[in-house]
């Protein structure tokens, strides 16, 4: 087999797209958003077939002088060949003494039922990381994933009667959904700041949202809703496609004229853009594992219950550990250090609360 790091760019998105388990945070373009990371990708070939492939993010760890490396939602390739994995894990240790690695960490599309990958993790040299209920890794280990290969009477049908009430209620109070624009960019991420305060999280700045739209808008991948009500932004959504998926990234909803429904609203035009874009799956990313209704983050889970989703537990975070000693320290003090980092920022705006992990 042959490792090739950083080869034709056409030929690996290809291989992303078509694969079942391509995902939009292993395109290079999303590595774009990553400004502040660098960024390698690999693929495998045996005999000129392409077996594997992965976007790596790069980041340099201050005063270690370590490099944290991060496949999000990848690599790409079959769990099920042990032969492959060990390969990758081969190869990544030279790659890693090239990028002085800490470690490569890894948070596949692979449900929580496939323990005969978990076990070719484990026996192939990675080491899983404990199994969170709520949103305390980098991607959300619980989402819910709707079918949307049935023809759109058929899915609005199988929503909730309470959804399929609130999409129609938007429509008849003059709730309006559009295609926005970069320029609208200021105003949703004004919106998104009302959403943490009023939900407990810590939201992206309007450089980020505009690196996002710069960087994944021109190819395709991804498009900003926003509804209006004559004339007033109430609320917002930024959704991205690759592939013949589409995902919910993020939603922003004001204090104003929330019986309106527009969040409703928003999530019905996105998924007839995702149906007329080709796509069969739509996923609204994270929920909590925990569904105790007196979880803060339950009503996040009803409102896309309503929809009709499938509750889906993927495999979570496993780490390829290359220097020990420093893994141990860095393993840690980054939880530390990003809970402090979390308050910080709350106490700044007079909270005490969650962060985001978009």
């Amino acid at each position: 087999m042959d490792f090739i790091l950083n080869g034709n760019p056409q030929e690996y998105t290809e291989y992303i797209k078509n694969h079942a388990k391509g995902h939009f945070l292993q395109t290079i373009e999303w590595s774009k958003v990553k400004q502040d990371w660098d960024n390698i990708w690999f693929v495998i070939k045996d005999a000129g077939e392409i077996k594997g492939a992965g976007s790596i993010l790069l980041r340099k760890l201050p005063v270690v002088g370590k490099t944290f490396m991060y496949c999000p939602r990848g690599p790409v390739l079959d769990y099920s060949d042990r032969d492959i994995l060990k390969f990758f894990n081969t190869e990544m240790q030279q790659v890693a003494k090239k990028y002085k690695g800490l470690m490569l960490k890894i948070d596949p599309d692979i449900e929580i039922s496939r323990q005969d990958v978990i076990d070719n993790l484990w026996g192939t040299g990675f080491t899983q990381k404990p199994q969170t209920l709520n949103f305390e890794g980098i991607q959300p280990r619980f989402v819910s994933r709707l079918d949307i290969a049935p023809d759109l009477d058929d899915i609005m049908a199988g929503f909730h009667s309470k959804t399929r009430y609130n999409i129609r209620l938007a429509g008849r109070k003059g709730v309006n959904v559009r295609v926005g624009e970069r320029n609208d960019l200021k105003r949703f991420q004004e919106i998104m700041e009302e959403t943490g305060t009023r939900d407990n999280f810590v939201v992206r700045k309007l450089a980020y949202f505009e690196k996002m739209y710069d960087a994944l808008v021109p190819p395709g991948y991804m498009r900003l809703f926003v509804a209006e009500h004559e004339g007033e932004m109430l609320a917002g959504t930024i959704c991205t496609r690759f592939g013949d998926k589409c995902w919910y990234l993020y939603g922003a909803s004001s204090n104003t004229k929330r019986s309106l429904m527009p969040n409703y609203a928003l999530q019905w035009e996105m998924i007839k853009w995702a149906k007329e874009s080709g796509c069969t799956l739509y996923d609204f990313r994270g929920i909590s594992g925990d569904l105790d209704p007196s979880n803060p983050l339950y009503g996040l889970y009803r409102f896309k219950k309503g929809f009709q989703g499938s509750y889906t537990e993927f495999i979570g975070e496993f780490d390829l550990i290359f220097d020990p000693l420093m893994y141990k320290l860095w393993d840690k003090g980054v939880p530390l250090a990003k809970k402090l980092r979390s308050k910080m920022i709350m106490a700044r705006k007079g909270l005490g609360r969650r962060e985001n992990s978009g």
